[in-house]
């Protein structure tokens, strides 16, 4: 199990889990990262991260991306 961020470009994996405090998770679910959800990194700047997830892109900062493990 690895975090979000270490995740490369076009790279598509399954989510493990989803840290944070209650609310933070809460937050991540509603956006569709759930763990065994497909995702699909579309591009890495700066430690953010854009994905697709649930048939939906979405923009992520690197904090959020940190605690999505992979």
């Amino acid at each position: 199990m690895m975090p979000l961020t270490m995740s490369k470009e076009g790279e598509t994996t399954s989510i493990k889990r989803v840290g944070g405090r209650e609310e933070v998770r809460r937050h991540l679910e509603t956006m569709g990262f759930v763990p065994g959800a497909d995702i699909t990194v579309v591009s890495v700047n700066s430690g953010n991260v854009i994905v697709n997830v649930k048939e939906a892109r979405v923009a992520i900062s690197k904090e959020m991306a940190n605690k999505i493990m992979i």
